[in-house]
């Protein structure tokens, strides 16, 4: 299995300058290489503190540059927000300046903050990212190109640079509707699972994927799965650091989302976020803060591996992306906990390939 790091840059309630939450995540991204990680991500976001990376592709090239040899994913690029051309020829761009080394996520967003700074409808939101999807696909795999739909109408033309190798099997879709399957299915996509859900329903969507995608004759792409993660040497410290910086983790992402002040009601391709955060919301903070650290890895090295190994047997993914560094977390517990997780979890899973795991007992105790 592949192992991945991902730096996100949160700076929740601005407890920092935003220039110091770069410099000290910059550390971060430079550890990564030397500790053995396999692939370094950042995500795209807007006009708040939740996530600091406005171009991803940018802070990507910069990594490029000080790396030789870890692959580099967009987890994810939000299409609606763009012009595919452009984002295609920034990715071709980044995939000649990496050598190669690029895996490309998109999503369609769900923060009204965004698309209203943006000035785009959200309920266009779905058919938008469908079709600058197929433009930047056609883009990137096609020497000349066109195309005329809804929301672009492009000329015959080519991208130039042109990208230095074929991107075949390097892209994913991120997937939280239950909608999302069959749209990346189609386009050919991978899925970049972010936990949302319990592990069996995320798994059952997975399986219909999969489905769909053997439908079109083709072998599915192996899912990445990208997970929160806080490992200590004690399950009581561990647990209690995952409480405390995960739950914070999700206090900025319902201020960011809204979605315990149900604005995701009545927009169109957004009916599962209203259903979920009408659930937080009745469920409560501690509740929902349990919840959240269960679909994540925390606890002993051991008790990480085993969670690792558990979500691996549901999904069969190949890949593997931690964050560690999220609400408000000192630099210092960050680093601790990245090199700790290099250090005792991710030699294992290296040198797995995949294998059945029922749910064991100290996962139990974990969750």
């Amino acid at each position: 299995m592949e192992v991945g790091v991902a730096v996100v840059m949160q700076n929740p309630n601005r407890q920092q300058p935003d220039h110091q939450v770069y410099w000290e995540e910059r550390r971060l991204a430079d550890l990564a290489e030397p500790l053995g990680f396999d692939s370094l991500w950042s995500v795209e976001h807007h006009f708040d503190d939740y996530t600091m990376v406005p171009d991803v592709c940018q802070f990507l090239t910069y990594v490029a540059g000080r790396t030789s040899r870890i692959k580099l994913g967009t987890a994810v690029i939000v299409l609606p927000w763009h012009d595919p051309v452009r984002v295609a020829e920034q990715i071709a761009m980044l995939d000649i300046l990496s050598e190669g080394r690029v895996l490309l996520g998109f999503g369609r967003g769900a923060a009204r903050i965004e698309y209203e700074g943006f000035r785009i409808p959200m309920e266009e939101s779905r058919e938008r990212f469908i079709e600058a999807a197929e433009i930047v696909v056609k883009a990137l795999k096609q020497e000349r190109f066109s195309h005329h739909g809804k929301y672009y109408q492009i000329p015959e033309m080519s991208i130039r640079p042109r990208p230095y190798s074929d991107f075949t099997g390097r892209m994913y879709g991120a997937a939280v509707s239950p909608e999302s399957a069959e749209i990346m299915a189609k386009l050919g996509f991978g899925v970049l699972i972010i936990p949302q859900r319990d592990w069996e329903t995320t798994a059952a969507e997975l399986e219909r994927y999969n489905q769909i995608y053997r439908s079109l004759g083709k072998e599915p792409i192996p899912p990445v799965n990208l997970a929160w993660v806080y490992v200590d040497d004690t399950a009581e410290k561990a647990m209690a650091g995952a409480r405390k910086y995960m739950g914070a983790y999700w206090q900025s992402a319902d201020l960011h989302y809204e979605l315990s002040k149900g604005a995701h009601r009545n927009v169109k391709g957004y009916e599962f976020y209203y259903q979920m955060g009408q659930a937080a919301k009745q469920a409560g903070t501690d509740a929902v803060t349990e919840n959240f650290v269960s679909f994540q890895v925390a606890g002993t090295p051991e008790m990480c591996l085993e969670k690792i190994r558990f979500i691996q047997s549901k999904i069969h993914m190949n890949h593997f992306v931690a964050v560690f560094k999220y609400g408000g977390m000192p630099i210092e517990v960050a680093e601790e906990n990245m090199r700790r997780f290099a250090a005792t979890v991710m030699p294992a899973l290296q040198r797995e390939e995949s294998r059945p795991h029922t749910h064991p007992s100290s996962i139990a105790a974990a969750d």
